[in-house]
């Protein structure tokens, strides 16, 4: 194949850790034999389409390196959706840049659009790689042991979860119960993650509802209310998507992305948290809080982990050597070697499986009433997510008169 040049786009939501990804990409390609130079998409398949393209392998050494712990997406996003009338489009762009070579950075319908651009690439009889670099935030891309991104989002998600419980323990006079809604729409990783910091019984959170389960109000309640009279305040943390046993989403959204996703609104009744909070209001008559952080956990790069940033960054200069040495159709992977101490090398998955499948949490992950995660998930997550914080108790010794 010839050598020709290379082209990286980022798509959907960021994470903390992506620019890592294409520091980590931008690096390697210019060690890279077989390929010439490297060009970076503008917003995406979507500017993509139009020609707005820049080029990477001009950009200073410096500005590379602070894309390491530079938060969201540098070259801008987007997640338009490919369609078949798009394909001829996107191989003319290809043609007029002398693409040979293209990485995307993102979840399963970035891999899907891989899949496809390479797919058409070759009816045509044009020699095009295609490789993709693994990120989201939910965790559920199939073929990996996690995805760059998790790790910092999951880490956000526990320190935000342990702080917030600890406000509602202390001002339980006031507001007896709060709510923590988790993005992830339909996989609990992230909702799982917000137990980290738990390290007591009384501790936050008290319960955690996934939507690997189906979501029972009647039990809801009744677990609310047993929590509520042991610990004098419940702290709760929900996955975005959870649903009932009809597969209707708590959130009562019906609204559907151009991927057919439910999108799980913030405000007022298309909220999973604030549904659940009048649930409870209604029922017990009681005050609450709820926190919704949307995007926070994507681009907080104050609470990133050093070890994704470094994965992140691998996972980069893995997909310039799997190009240089052939490989197309494929997903850079992480692969767990051991858990103490921690290691990891990079795999591969072929894009046709990871474009249509998606990685809920197993079913040992949570325990059997499905409230809460159990200690295997514990054991998967923390060499992910490092130490969280412990904070000051006051001995609890009455004055004496």
């Amino acid at each position: 194949m010839s050598h020709g040049n290379a082209i990286i786009g980022q798509s959907g939501g960021p994470t903390s850790v992506i620019n890592s990804s294409l520091a980590g990409v931008i690096d390697a390609a210019r060690n890279a034999k077989r390929l010439d130079r490297l060009f970076g998409m503008r917003w995406g398949i979507e500017g993509f389409l139009v020609g707005d393209v820049i080029d990477l392998s001009a950009q200073p050494q410096e500005t590379v390196d602070r894309l390491r712990e530079t938060p969201s997406s540098a070259l801008g996003s987007s997640r338009h959706k490919v369609t078949d009338d798009d394909l001829p489009k996107i191989l003319d762009r290809l043609k007029e840049f002398d693409i040979r070579t293209i990485f995307l950075i993102g979840g399963n319908d970035t891999m899907d659009t891989i899949h496809r651009v390479t797919d058409c690439a070759a009816g045509q009889g044009y020699a095009l790689r295609g490789v993709g670099v693994p990120k989201t935030v939910d965790n559920d891309l199939y073929g990996t042991d996690h995805t760059p991104g998790y790790p910092s989002a999951a880490r956000y998600t526990a320190l935000s979860v342990q702080q917030a419980g600890r406000l509602a323990r202390d001002m339980q006079k006031v507001d007896s119960f709060v709510i923590y809604q988790s993005i992830g729409r339909d996989a609990g990783w992230l909702a799982a993650a917000g137990a980290l910091g738990k390290a007591s019984e009384a501790d936050a959170p008290h319960l955690i509802y996934t939507p690997e389960r189906v979501f029972d109000a009647e039990k809801f309640l009744a677990d609310v209310d047993a929590c509520h009279t042991k610990h004098g305040f419940v702290s709760i943390v929900c996955g975005e998507g959870i649903h009932y046993a009809d597969g209707t989403p708590v959130s009562a959204s019906q609204t559907q992305d151009k991927f057919a996703n439910i999108e799980f609104g913030a405000m007022g009744g298309s909220s999973v948290a604030f549904n659940l909070h009048k649930m409870i209001t209604a029922t017990f008559g009681w005050r609450g809080e709820f926190q919704i952080t949307e995007s926070l956990p994507m681009c907080a790069i104050d609470r990133a982990v050093p070890q994704d940033l470094d994965e992140a960054y691998l996972c980069g200069q893995a997909a310039v050597r799997l190009a240089e040495e052939g490989r197309s159709g494929v997903m850079v992977t992480l692969v767990r070697k051991s858990d103490a101490p921690y290691r990891i090398a990079t795999g591969t998955a072929p894009l046709s499986d990871v474009a249509v499948r998606a990685k809920p949490m197993p079913e040992d992950f949570l325990n059997e009433t499905g409230n809460f995660p159990s200690e295997a998930f514990f054991e998967y997550a923390r060499p992910l997510v490092g130490e969280l914080p412990s904070y000051a108790e006051l001995l609890n010794r009455p004055a004496k008169r």
